[in-house]
Protein backbone atom coordinates (compact mmCIF):
# COMPACT_ATOMS: atom_id res chain seq x y z
CA UNK A 1 0.00 0.00 0.00
CA UNK A 2 1.08 3.49 -0.30
CA UNK A 3 1.79 4.94 2.93
CA UNK A 4 3.02 1.19 4.27
CA UNK A 5 6.37 2.76 4.76
CA UNK A 6 5.57 5.37 6.97
CA UNK A 7 2.40 4.07 9.10
CA UNK A 8 3.41 1.07 11.05
CA UNK A 9 -0.14 0.27 13.57
CA UNK A 10 1.53 -1.55 16.52
CA UNK A 11 4.53 0.19 17.16
CA UNK A 12 2.21 3.71 16.91
CA UNK A 13 -0.18 1.86 19.63
CA UNK A 14 2.13 0.83 21.65
CA UNK A 15 3.43 4.24 22.75
CA UNK A 16 3.57 5.53 25.73
CA UNK A 17 3.58 9.41 26.18
CA UNK A 18 5.91 10.75 28.93
CA UNK A 19 3.78 12.24 31.72
CA UNK A 20 3.05 16.66 30.92
CA UNK A 21 3.16 19.23 33.39
CA UNK A 22 1.20 22.08 33.03
CA UNK A 23 1.76 25.13 35.49
CA UNK A 24 -0.46 28.65 34.56
CA UNK A 25 -1.49 31.78 36.26
CA UNK A 26 -3.96 34.03 36.05
CA UNK A 27 -2.37 36.08 32.91
CA UNK A 28 -2.54 32.91 30.96
CA UNK A 29 -6.36 32.57 31.81
CA UNK A 30 -6.38 36.37 30.81
CA UNK A 31 -4.34 36.39 27.62
CA UNK A 32 -6.52 32.78 26.09
CA UNK A 33 -9.87 34.49 27.04
CA UNK A 34 -8.41 37.27 24.96
CA UNK A 35 -7.87 35.15 22.24
CA UNK A 36 -11.16 33.39 21.84
CA UNK A 37 -12.19 36.85 21.65
CA UNK A 38 -13.39 37.76 25.39
CA UNK A 39 -14.07 41.34 25.57
CA UNK A 40 -13.93 41.83 21.55
CA UNK A 41 -16.94 43.62 20.76
CA UNK A 42 -17.35 45.37 23.82
CA UNK A 43 -14.27 45.97 26.67
CA UNK A 44 -17.33 46.46 29.02
CA UNK A 45 -19.34 43.55 28.70
CA UNK A 46 -20.49 42.77 31.49
CA UNK A 47 -20.61 38.80 31.15
CA UNK A 48 -17.25 38.52 30.06
CA UNK A 49 -15.16 40.99 32.05
CA UNK A 50 -14.91 38.21 34.67
CA UNK A 51 -12.18 36.17 32.27
CA UNK A 52 -9.99 38.86 32.19
CA UNK A 53 -10.54 41.27 35.46
CA UNK A 54 -11.54 41.00 39.04
CA UNK A 55 -14.65 42.41 38.05
CA UNK A 56 -17.09 43.71 41.12
CA UNK A 57 -14.50 42.92 43.71
CA UNK A 58 -14.61 39.10 42.71
CA UNK A 59 -11.72 37.25 44.47
CA UNK A 60 -10.94 35.11 41.11
CA UNK A 61 -11.06 35.80 37.61
CA UNK A 62 -13.29 32.86 35.90
CA UNK A 63 -12.04 30.35 33.39
CA UNK A 64 -13.67 29.50 30.31
CA UNK A 65 -14.14 25.93 29.69
CA UNK A 66 -12.19 25.43 26.56
CA UNK A 67 -9.21 26.55 28.28
CA UNK A 68 -8.06 23.16 29.20
CA UNK A 69 -7.53 22.42 25.19
CA UNK A 70 -4.22 24.12 26.57
CA UNK A 71 -3.10 21.43 29.17
CA UNK A 72 -2.03 19.27 26.05
CA UNK A 73 -0.61 21.22 24.00
CA UNK A 74 2.86 20.65 24.89
CA UNK A 75 1.94 16.33 23.91
CA UNK A 76 1.85 17.86 19.90
CA UNK A 77 5.67 17.70 19.96
CA UNK A 78 5.64 14.06 21.25
CA UNK A 79 3.88 13.27 17.45
CA UNK A 80 7.25 13.15 15.62
CA UNK A 81 8.49 10.68 18.49
CA UNK A 82 5.91 8.01 17.79
CA UNK A 83 8.10 5.02 16.51
CA UNK A 84 5.94 4.04 13.40
CA UNK A 85 4.01 7.34 12.53
CA UNK A 86 6.10 9.36 10.02
CA UNK A 87 4.15 12.32 8.26
CA UNK A 88 5.19 16.20 7.01
CA UNK A 89 4.12 18.52 9.94
CA UNK A 90 2.92 21.13 7.81
CA UNK A 91 -0.03 18.91 6.20
CA UNK A 92 -1.29 18.33 10.03
CA UNK A 93 -4.73 19.45 10.32
CA UNK A 94 -6.83 19.33 13.66
CA UNK A 95 -10.04 17.41 12.93
CA UNK A 96 -11.98 16.89 16.12
CA UNK A 97 -12.18 17.66 19.70
CA UNK A 98 -13.83 16.46 22.86
CA UNK A 99 -14.03 18.00 26.02
CA UNK A 100 -15.51 16.49 29.16
CA UNK A 101 -15.59 18.66 32.18
CA UNK A 102 -15.58 16.98 35.50
CA UNK A 103 -15.01 20.16 38.05
CA UNK A 104 -14.38 24.13 37.54
CA UNK A 105 -10.53 25.04 36.94
CA UNK A 106 -9.22 27.30 39.33
CA UNK A 107 -8.03 30.54 38.11
CA UNK A 108 -4.33 29.52 38.41
CA UNK A 109 -2.42 25.97 39.07
CA UNK A 110 -0.41 23.36 38.31
CA UNK A 111 -1.68 20.27 36.22
CA UNK A 112 -0.52 16.71 35.71
CA UNK A 113 -1.88 15.32 32.09
CA UNK A 114 -1.71 11.75 31.42
CA UNK A 115 -1.74 10.90 27.72
CA UNK A 116 -2.58 7.76 25.20
CA UNK A 117 -3.34 7.36 21.90
CA UNK A 118 -7.41 5.88 22.08
CA UNK A 119 -7.51 5.88 17.90
CA UNK A 120 -6.03 5.33 14.71
CA UNK A 121 -7.92 4.91 11.35
CA UNK A 122 -6.49 4.68 7.77
CA UNK A 123 -8.64 6.50 5.09
CA UNK A 124 -6.84 6.20 2.31
CA UNK A 125 -5.43 9.42 1.29
CA UNK A 126 -4.71 10.36 5.40
CA UNK A 127 -4.41 9.10 8.59
CA UNK A 128 -6.57 10.28 11.69
CA UNK A 129 -4.67 9.81 15.06
CA UNK A 130 -6.78 10.26 18.34
CA UNK A 131 -4.70 11.26 21.59
CA UNK A 132 -7.04 11.08 24.94
CA UNK A 133 -5.74 13.35 27.66
CA UNK A 134 -6.10 13.22 30.94
CA UNK A 135 -5.45 16.28 33.60
CA UNK A 136 -5.27 16.30 37.24
CA UNK A 137 -5.02 18.97 39.89
CA UNK A 138 -1.29 17.91 41.13
CA UNK A 139 -2.25 19.57 44.60
CA UNK A 140 -5.49 17.29 45.50
CA UNK A 141 -4.63 14.92 42.79
CA UNK A 142 -8.67 15.24 41.26
CA UNK A 143 -9.27 14.41 37.82
CA UNK A 144 -10.46 18.14 36.40
CA UNK A 145 -11.10 16.88 32.64
CA UNK A 146 -10.88 14.87 29.52
CA UNK A 147 -9.49 16.09 25.96
CA UNK A 148 -9.75 13.76 23.34
CA UNK A 149 -8.28 15.60 19.75
CA UNK A 150 -8.48 14.12 16.55
CA UNK A 151 -5.45 14.48 14.43
CA UNK A 152 -6.11 14.65 10.18
CA UNK A 153 -2.64 13.21 8.83
CA UNK A 154 -2.69 14.42 4.70
CA UNK A 155 -0.38 12.66 2.80
CA UNK A 156 -0.15 9.36 4.52
CA UNK A 157 -2.64 6.48 4.67
CA UNK A 158 -3.57 3.34 2.69
CA UNK A 159 -1.49 1.05 5.56
CA UNK A 160 -3.92 -0.94 5.54
CA UNK A 161 -2.92 -4.94 5.01
CA UNK A 162 -6.55 -5.97 3.87
CA UNK A 163 -9.50 -4.88 1.85
CA UNK A 164 -10.68 -3.84 4.87
CA UNK A 165 -9.63 -0.59 6.06
CA UNK A 166 -7.67 -0.30 9.65
CA UNK A 167 -9.64 1.38 12.51
CA UNK A 168 -9.15 0.99 16.01
CA UNK A 169 -10.42 2.98 18.63
CA UNK A 170 -11.23 2.70 22.37
CA UNK A 171 -13.65 5.34 22.58
CA UNK A 172 -17.37 5.15 23.36
CA UNK A 173 -19.00 5.21 20.25
CA UNK A 174 -21.40 8.04 21.28
CA UNK A 175 -18.63 10.66 21.34
CA UNK A 176 -17.68 10.05 17.65
CA UNK A 177 -20.90 10.57 16.03
CA UNK A 178 -21.32 13.63 14.00
CA UNK A 179 -24.26 16.03 14.87
CA UNK A 180 -26.82 17.15 12.38
CA UNK A 181 -28.22 19.99 12.35
CA UNK A 182 -31.61 20.59 12.56
CA UNK A 183 -33.66 22.29 9.59
CA UNK A 184 -35.90 24.34 12.01
CA UNK A 185 -34.86 28.14 12.86
CA UNK A 186 -31.93 28.28 15.54
CA UNK A 187 -33.23 29.06 19.16
CA UNK A 188 -30.17 32.00 19.38
CA UNK A 189 -27.87 33.25 16.82
CA UNK A 190 -24.79 35.21 17.70
CA UNK A 191 -22.41 37.21 15.01
CA UNK A 192 -19.07 38.43 15.46
CA UNK A 193 -16.16 39.65 13.92
CA UNK A 194 -12.90 38.19 14.57
CA UNK A 195 -9.73 40.31 14.37
CA UNK A 196 -6.99 40.55 11.22
CA UNK A 197 -4.44 39.38 14.31
CA UNK A 198 -6.61 36.93 16.00
CA UNK A 199 -4.25 33.45 14.78
CA UNK A 200 -0.77 35.82 16.08
CA UNK A 201 -2.82 36.86 19.76
CA UNK A 202 -4.07 33.10 20.05
CA UNK A 203 -0.48 31.59 19.29
CA UNK A 204 0.77 33.26 22.45
CA UNK A 205 -1.23 30.86 24.26
CA UNK A 206 0.88 27.86 22.94
CA UNK A 207 0.03 26.85 19.71
CA UNK A 208 2.76 28.02 17.11
CA UNK A 209 2.31 26.26 14.54
CA UNK A 210 3.62 27.94 12.04
CA UNK A 211 -0.03 27.40 9.46
CA UNK A 212 -1.12 30.10 11.58
CA UNK A 213 1.42 33.21 11.39
CA UNK A 214 3.75 32.08 8.48
CA UNK A 215 2.60 32.59 4.78
CA UNK A 216 5.14 30.72 2.93
CA UNK A 217 4.00 27.42 5.45
CA UNK A 218 0.28 28.51 5.01
CA UNK A 219 0.80 28.34 1.09
CA UNK A 220 2.64 25.24 1.06
CA UNK A 221 -0.51 23.32 2.80
CA UNK A 222 -2.78 24.59 0.39
CA UNK A 223 -3.70 28.41 2.08
CA UNK A 224 -3.83 31.96 0.84
CA UNK A 225 -2.39 33.21 3.79
CA UNK A 226 -2.22 31.62 7.40
CA UNK A 227 -5.38 30.29 9.01
CA UNK A 228 -6.88 30.77 12.27
CA UNK A 229 -6.64 28.29 14.78
CA UNK A 230 -9.97 25.60 14.90
CA UNK A 231 -9.48 25.88 18.49
CA UNK A 232 -9.40 29.24 18.40
CA UNK A 233 -13.31 28.93 16.37
CA UNK A 234 -14.29 26.67 18.88
CA UNK A 235 -13.65 29.08 21.72
CA UNK A 236 -15.35 31.76 20.12
CA UNK A 237 -18.45 29.10 19.44
CA UNK A 238 -18.36 28.07 23.00
CA UNK A 239 -18.27 31.81 24.00
CA UNK A 240 -21.59 32.92 22.07
CA UNK A 241 -23.76 29.86 23.33
CA UNK A 242 -22.67 30.58 26.74
CA UNK A 243 -23.48 34.41 26.40
CA UNK A 244 -26.99 33.45 25.02
CA UNK A 245 -27.73 29.84 26.53
CA UNK A 246 -26.53 29.74 29.79
CA UNK A 247 -26.76 34.01 30.22
CA UNK A 248 -22.85 34.08 31.23
CA UNK A 249 -22.16 31.38 33.62
CA UNK A 250 -19.53 29.15 32.33
CA UNK A 251 -19.99 26.59 34.85
CA UNK A 252 -23.29 24.84 33.32
CA UNK A 253 -20.93 23.61 30.39
CA UNK A 254 -20.08 19.63 31.10
CA UNK A 255 -18.98 18.70 27.88
CA UNK A 256 -17.79 20.25 24.48
CA UNK A 257 -17.31 18.26 21.11
CA UNK A 258 -16.11 20.15 17.72
CA UNK A 259 -15.70 18.86 14.25
CA UNK A 260 -13.84 21.08 12.43
CA UNK A 261 -15.50 21.20 8.42
CA UNK A 262 -13.33 24.22 7.40
CA UNK A 263 -10.38 26.68 7.93
CA UNK A 264 -11.37 30.28 8.66
CA UNK A 265 -9.64 33.24 7.76
CA UNK A 266 -8.46 35.52 10.96
CA UNK A 267 -10.62 38.51 10.61
CA UNK A 268 -14.03 36.65 8.81
CA UNK A 269 -17.02 37.01 10.58
CA UNK A 270 -18.00 34.08 12.60
CA UNK A 271 -21.93 33.41 12.84
CA UNK A 272 -22.83 30.33 15.30
CA UNK A 273 -26.49 29.15 15.23
CA UNK A 274 -27.82 27.17 18.22
CA UNK A 275 -30.51 24.45 19.14
CA UNK A 276 -31.26 23.27 22.54
CA UNK A 277 -31.91 19.62 22.29
CA UNK A 278 -32.68 18.84 25.51
CA UNK A 279 -29.62 19.24 27.90
CA UNK A 280 -27.90 19.80 24.98
CA UNK A 281 -27.14 22.40 22.62
CA UNK A 282 -26.32 21.41 18.58
CA UNK A 283 -24.58 23.77 17.17
CA UNK A 284 -23.04 24.83 13.75
CA UNK A 285 -20.53 28.26 13.19
CA UNK A 286 -20.90 29.41 9.45
CA UNK A 287 -18.33 32.07 8.26
CA UNK A 288 -20.26 34.99 6.93
CA UNK A 289 -18.21 36.25 3.97
CA UNK A 290 -18.37 32.76 2.21
CA UNK A 291 -21.39 31.59 3.66
CA UNK A 292 -19.64 28.34 4.39
CA UNK A 293 -19.99 26.19 7.43
CA UNK A 294 -16.53 25.47 9.74
CA UNK A 295 -17.13 24.02 12.53
CA UNK A 296 -20.03 21.63 14.40
CA UNK A 297 -20.63 19.81 17.44
CA UNK A 298 -22.68 19.22 20.61
CA UNK A 299 -22.26 20.99 23.80
CA UNK A 300 -23.49 19.51 27.15
CA UNK A 301 -24.96 21.40 30.17
CA UNK A 302 -25.36 20.21 34.05
CA UNK A 303 -29.10 22.32 33.39
CA UNK A 304 -30.70 24.72 31.66
CA UNK A 305 -30.67 27.97 32.73
CA UNK A 306 -33.89 29.34 34.45
CA UNK A 307 -33.77 32.64 32.45
CA UNK A 308 -34.79 30.82 29.21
Amino acid sequence: MAGSSVIDPDLILSYKFPEITFTYTERDVALYALGVGACGRDALDAHELKYVYHQDGQQFIQVLPTFSVLFGFEFGSHLANIPGLQFDPRLLLHGQQYTEIYKPYPSRGCIINKASISGLHDKGKATILEVEILSYEKESGELLCMNRMSIYLRGTGGFSESSHPYSYSKNPGTQNVAVKIPKTQPFAVHEECTQPFQALLYRLSGDYNPLHSDPAVAEVAGFSRPILHGLCTLGYAVRAIIKCICRGDPHLIKSVSGRFLLHVYPGETLITEMWLDGLGVIYQVKVKERNRAVLSGLIGLSRLSSSL
